[in-house]
């Protein structure tokens, strides 16, 4: 018998995850990692349950390779992984997952440093002597 495995692809700033639910007991692992021992802060925990929660599915366990970007973005790229690989489960979770915003890819960026600044738009200190 084949295990139904559902994957997708989240992102956000220069975090990438890889999303699996496999049917289960709602375990999530991140990186061979528990949730608890990854994120520190429970507002990052948070972030990452809230698709499960929205859509009452915790019979999954979530298996997640994340990798680049800082722990917010990577919270946000897991979160969007999820709720991507939920799609696939039930399309009519789709509607309530779009509504709570968590199938939009978030646009925002670093901005690059430009020439004669110190930063994306921070000037050298000006001095008139």
């Amino acid at each position: 018998m084949a295990k139904i495995e559902y994957s997708a692809v989240g992102r956000r700033k220069k975090a990438v995850a890889r999303v699996r639910l496999v049917a289960g007991d709602g375990k999530i692992t991140i990186n061979k990692r528990d949730i608890d021992h990854y994120f520190g802060l429970e507002t990052l925990k948070m972030t990452v349950r809230q698709p499960l929660a929205l859509t009452n599915q915790g019979s999954f366990d979530v298996l997640v390779n994340v990798n680049g970007g800082g722990l917010t973005g990577q919270a946000g790229a897991i979160r969007h992984g999820i709720s991507r690989a939920l799609c696939k489960v039930d399309p009519d979770l789709r509607a309530s997952l779009k509504k709570a915003g968590f199938l939009t890819r978030d646009p925002r960026m670093k901005e690059r440093k430009k020439y004669g600044l110190k930063a994306a738009r921070r000037a050298p200190q000006f001095s008139k002597r």
